[in-house]
C-alpha cells in the first residue's frame, strides 16, 4: 500500500516536471517571438522590372483580327435590312452612319493601345504579365504555383510565326495567364524553362 502511494507520488511528481519544462520552452518562444515592422520601401518593387514587348509582326495580328471585327460590324446592319428592308428608319440610319466612324476609330486605338501596353518577364522565382489600357494591371505568379504550361499556335499567329504561351495554376480550369505575340522559337524555349522550374519545385 506505501509503495503505491509512493508511485503516485512520484507519478505526481514527473507530471508537474514534464508541465514545468513544457512551460519553460514555451516561455522561450515567446521571449525569441518577434513582429519587426516591415519597411515597405526596402520591398522589391515589379514596376523596376524590364518588361518585354511582344513582337513587332504581331501587330499585323492584330490588324487582321480588327479588319474581321470591323468588316462583321459594318456588313450586320446591311445585311439584317437584305431581310428587313424596312428594319430601321431613317432617323436610326442617319445615327449609325454618325456614330460608326467614332465607334470604329475607338475600336482601332483601343486594340493598338493594348498592344503597346503589353509584356511579359521571367524571373528567378515568378512570371509577370503585364497587360491594359485605361489602367495596367500586372499578373505575378511564382513557379511552385505553375502545374501546366501549354503551347498554342492559331492559324493566324502561326502564318506569321507566332504563338502563345498559356500557364495554368493549381485549382483552375482556365490558364491564369495567355502570353500571345512571341515568336514559335522563343515560346518553346519558354515553355522549356517553364518546366524545368516545375519539375524543381516537385
Amino acid at each position: 500500500m506505501v509503495a503505491i502511494k509512493k508511485f503516485q507520488v512520484l507519478g505526481f511528481q514527473f507530471e508537474n516536471l514534464k508541465r514545468y519544462t513544457l512551460n519553460l520552452k514555451e516561455n522561450k518562444k515567446m521571449q525569441n517571438f518577434s513582429n519587426e515592422i516591415i519597411d515597405t520601401d526596402l520591398l522589391p518593387k515589379y514596376e523596376e522590372v524590364i518588361f518585354t514587348k511582344l513582337h513587332p509582326k504581331y501587330i499585323f495580328v492584330v490588324a487582321i483580327k480588327l479588319a474581321i471585327l470591323i468588316i462583321t460590324l459594318i456588313a450586320a446592319p446591311f445585311i439584317y435590312l437584305y431581310f428587313e428592308p424596312d428594319g430601321f428608319s431613317g432617323r436610326i440610319s442617319f445615327l449609325l452612319g454618325l456614330m460608326s466612324p467614332f465607334v470604329l476609330l475607338f475600336i482601332v486605338l483601343f486594340a493598338l493601345l493594348s498592344f503597346r501596353k503589353k509584356g511579359f518577364a521571367f524571373r528567378e522565382h515568378d512570371v509577370l504579365y503585364r497587360y491594359g489600357v485605361l489602367a495596367t494591371n500586372t499578373i505575378i505568379i511564382p513557379y511552385n504555383r505553375v502545374q501546366h504550361v501549354a503551347l498554342h499556335e492559331g492559324f493566324i499567329p502561326g502564318f506569321f510565326g507566332l504563338a502563345e504561351i498559356e500557364i495554368f495554376t493549381a485549382g483552375g480550369s482556365s490558364s491564369d495567364i495567355q502570353i500571345p505575340g512571341i515568336e514559335k522559337e522563343q515560346a518553346e524555349n519558354i515553355k522549356q524553362l517553364l518546366m524545368v522550374k516545375i519539375q524543381k519545385q516537385l
